[in-house]
C-alpha cells in the first residue's frame, strides 16, 4: 500500500514538472505583454471567477500575500509549489518513516510550508518597516505642506519621486502608487497598502486616504495629529517591536534544540543513532511528533506575531 503511494506520488511529481516546463516554453514568447499587464491592472480574474463563493476569500487572501511579500510571482506558482511540496512529504513519509503516520503528518506539513514562509516574510516586511512608518509620514506632510492645492494622488507621486523615503518603506508607497496609476480600485490598493505594514498608525493613514479619495476633504491636519500621536508613542513602539522579535526567536528554538540534541547523539554514538532514529518505530515516531511539534511552535508564533502586530 505504502509503495503504491510512493509510486502515485512521484509519478505525479514527474507529470507536473514536465507540464510546467511545456508551459513555460510556451510562454517564452510572451513576455512582452506579460510587461505590459505589470503597467495596466487586468480586473479580469478568472480563476477567481470559477471558484465558488466560500473559497473566494481564501483566494483574495493568498492573491494578497503574493502581492505584498514580492517572492512567488503568480497564484500558479505558488499552487504548484504547494502541490509539489505536499507529494514530497508524501514520498518522504513512505521512504523514511515508512508509515501511514509518517505519510498523514508530513503531507499536511510540507503543503503548508509555503505559506507559512509567506507568512514569516510578511511578518519580516513588517517588522523593517514599523520605525520607518514615521519618517515617511513626515515627508508626506511636508509634501502636503508644500503643495498649492494638496492632491492626494499628485502628493504621492511627488513623494515617490522626490526619493526621500528610506528603502524599508519605500517599495509600499511605490507599489499604492503604482496600483493607483494603473487604474486599479482605490479600496484593492489601500488594503494591500494596509497588508504590507499591518499596525495602527497604517490603518489610520489609510482611513484618512479614504476619505481623501472618496470624500474630497483636506487631511493636512488630520495628517499632522497623527504625527504627534506617533511621536509620543514612538517608545512603546519600540518595546512592541522588540517584543515581536522574543517572539521570533522563540519560535526557531525548538529546531535548535532538536538538531543539538540529535548532533551529540550523533557525535557520541553515530551507529546506534542511526539506528534508533531511522530503523527502529519508536525513534522514528519521537521525529514524527518533533516535527509536529515545532511547525506547531512556527505557528503559534505567526499568531502571536500578527496579534501583536
Amino acid at each position: 500500500m505504502l509503495l503504491i503511494v510512493c509510486q502515485a506520488a512521484l509519478s505525479f511529481m514527474l507529470f507536473i514538472l514536465l507540464f510546467t516546463s511545456i508551459r513555460h516554453l510556451f510562454l517564452s514568447g510572451q513576455r512582452r505583454r506579460a510587461a505590459h499587464s505589470r503597467l495596466t491592472f487586468d480586473r479580469r480574474d478568472l480563476s477567481s471567477v470559477l471558484l465558488p463563493d466560500r473559497l473566494k476569500p481564501v483566494y483574495q487572501h493568498m492573491k494578497d500575500l503574493l502581492e505584498v511579500t514580492r517572492f512567488i510571482p503568480t497564484e500558479g506558482a505558488f499552487l504548484t509549489l504547494t502541490v509539489l511540496l505536499a507529494l514530497s512529504g508524501a514520498v518522504c513519509g513512505v521512504l523514511v518513516f515508512r508509515s501511514v503516520r509518517g505519510v498523514a503528518v508530513l503531507t499536511p506539513v510540507c503543503s503548508l510550508l509555503p505559506y507559512v514562509f509567506l507568512r514569516l516574510r510578511l511578518i519580516s516586511l513588517r517588522l523593517r518597516t514599523r520605525l520607518e512608518f514615521l519618517p515617511a509620514m513626515e515627508v508626506f506632510y511636508q509634501q502636503m505642506l508644500l503643495a498649492v492645492q494638496p492632491n492626494i494622488r499628485n502628493t504621492l507621486q511627488a513623494v515617490v519621486q522626490s526619493e526621500r523615503l528610506l528603502y524599508p518603506v519605500k517599495p509600499s508607497f511605490d507599489q499604492l502608487h503604482r496600483n493607483l496609476s494603473a487604474g486599479r480600485d482605490i479600496s484593492d490598493a489601500l488594503r494591500i497598502f494596509g497588508l504590507e505594514h499591518g499596525h495602527v498608525w497604517a490603518d489610520y493613514f489609510i482611513n484618512m486616504l479614504q476619505m481623501a479619495f472618496h470624500e474630497g476633504v483636506n487631511i493636512t491636519s488630520n495628517l499632522k495629529e497623527l504625527i504627534e500621536d506617533m511621536r509620543r508613542a514612538q517608545m512603546f513602539d519600540q518595546k512592541a517591536r522588540n517584543r515581536l522579535l522574543e517572539i521570533r526567536l522563540a519560535s526557531f528554538s525548538p529546531v535548535f534544540f532538536l538538531l543539538l540534541f540529535m548532533a551529540i547523539n550523533f557525535k557520541l554514538n553515530y551507529e546506534n543513532s542511526v539506528q534508533f532514529y531511522f530503523m527502529t518505530g519508536s525513534g522514528r515516531n519521537m521525529l514524527l511528533n518533533a516535527i509536529l511539534l515545532i511547525f506547531g511552535s512556527f505557528m503559534m508564533g505567526i499568531y502571536l506575531s500578527m496579534k501583536r502586530m
